[in-house]
């Protein structure tokens, strides 16, 4: 079946910055918040997940993160304080005055939302945390370097390396290296101590060899009511397997 992009709606974000969402579906609203270096197109539309998911009765929203797909991408560092991505899905919700939701992201996304259920501000029923691992919550800077590393080096690293990898992913979403590695600067550590205060349901979805932030089923041992769910390929191959979507689906219907 031939995807197709719903087209881009847009608001203006805690600091003026404009912000794009697309939609797909009726129902209940879940807001799924794509990965690093990629768009709402590559994690959601593209492999069929949105599909899946609004076929089960959800309003399917994807926000682009701030230097992803059609959303600003500024060159400033000042535009890039700590949690802004957390603030500008934050912002998101109230733009849309949603009360009644569910929230997931896959990597980033995934980091994303967890940053906005410590903060206070979001209050989903059901939550999916999809490609990511204990570490990669609780201590962002090993991925923060290695992400910063790619992008101060864009163009230089060796065919084949995790490194050359990333890079040519993103290449192929027409990301701007000047301006995601200022994205890096937005990470924020989250404690254990706050994970065990996320009492929301909670689905913990990774490729059966995705280890790049860490154990899947460590994060998910970490929270007080999650399960952990395993589907397969790496952190680039998960996200275009059937099994994905499928996981996501059938939790949030559940």
């Amino acid at each position: 079946m031939t995807e197709t992009l719903p087209d881009p709606q847009y608001f203006s974000s805690f600091d003026g910055q404009s912000i794009a969402w697309r939609e797909t579906g009726e129902g209940r609203p879940v807001i799924l918040i794509h990965g690093l270096f990629s768009n709402a197109w590559t994690n959601w539309v593209r492999y069929g997940h949105a599909r899946k998911v609004a076929a089960s009765g959800f309003r399917v929203i994807m926000p682009e993160l701030r230097a992803h797909g059609a959303s600003a991408a500024p060159h400033d560092a000042a535009a890039y304080p700590p949690d802004a991505l957390m603030r500008d899905n934050l912002a998101l919700i109230a733009h849309l005055g949603l009360t009644e939701y569910d929230l997931g992201g896959y990597s980033l996304g995934a980091r994303t939302t967890v940053r906005m259920l410590v903060a206070g501000g979001a209050s989903p029923r059901r939550v999916v945390l999809g490609g990511m691992g204990l570490d990669g919550i609780v201590d962002t800077h090993r991925r923060g370097r290695h992400f910063r590393n790619i992008l101060a080096n864009f163009g230089k690293h060796e065919r084949g390396t995790p490194e050359w990898m990333a890079e040519a992913f993103l290449k192929t979403t027409g990301g701007d290296p000047d301006a995601l590695i200022h994205i890096v600067d937005t990470f924020v550590d989250t404690t254990r101590a706050e994970l065990a205060a996320i009492t929301q349901p909670t689905l913990v979805v990774c490729g059966e060899e995705d280890r790049d932030n860490g154990s899947a089923q460590e994060l998910a041992e970490a929270l007080p009511d999650a399960r952990y769910a395993e589907v397969p390929g790496n952190h680039m191959s998960a996200i275009v397997k059937p099994e994905f979507g499928q996981a996501i689906a059938d939790f949030l219907a559940a």
